[in-house]
């Protein structure tokens, strides 16, 4: 691990401080560590990466919608490299939660997480990226 020295404004100092008692960190490097890890997957997720990730999609629909429970499931099907597990849960009379564990490069993850939640009567949908960390690399090359 490395020391690193750097100089924030008061008014940035001063949000990031609400930011590490709101969440409970020990301390300031914890904070710093977990945006900075945030910014890089951004970043990442922006470039097109085809770095391998996990990620957590997670949607509400209109399960009465035409045709669109058969779309949905048709979708996940033709990208089943990509898709690792999946979740439904009765919302209420009308809309259903999904939630699909995917895996595969950050792009494509991204494209068809995408192409879900533009499906028309999908009423909410996010995308959660975690990046895969390979336990072999050292702290060196994950930087």
């Amino acid at each position: 691990m490395q020391r690193v020295t750097i100089t924030l404004d008061d008014d940035l100092m001063e949000e990031l401080d609400k930011l590490i008692d709101a969440r409970g960190y020990q301390n300031r490097s914890e904070a710093i560590r977990d945006l900075a890890w945030a910014g890089l997957g951004q970043a990442r997720r922006d470039a097109g990466s085809q770095q391998p990730c996990f990620g957590v999609l997670s949607y509400v629909y209109d399960h009465a919608s035409r045709d669109l429970a058969r779309r949905l499931t048709s979708t996940f099907h033709h990208h089943h490299d990509l898709t690792v597990a999946s979740m439904h849960v009765h919302l209420d009379a009308d809309n259903c939660l999904e939630i699909g564990i995917l895996k595969g490069p950050t792009a494509e993850v991204q494209h068809f997480a995408e192409h879900v939640i533009a499906e028309r009567s999908v009423r909410h949908g996010t995308l959660q990226i975690v990046p895969q960390i390979d336990r072999n690399t050292s702290d060196d090359e994950k930087a």
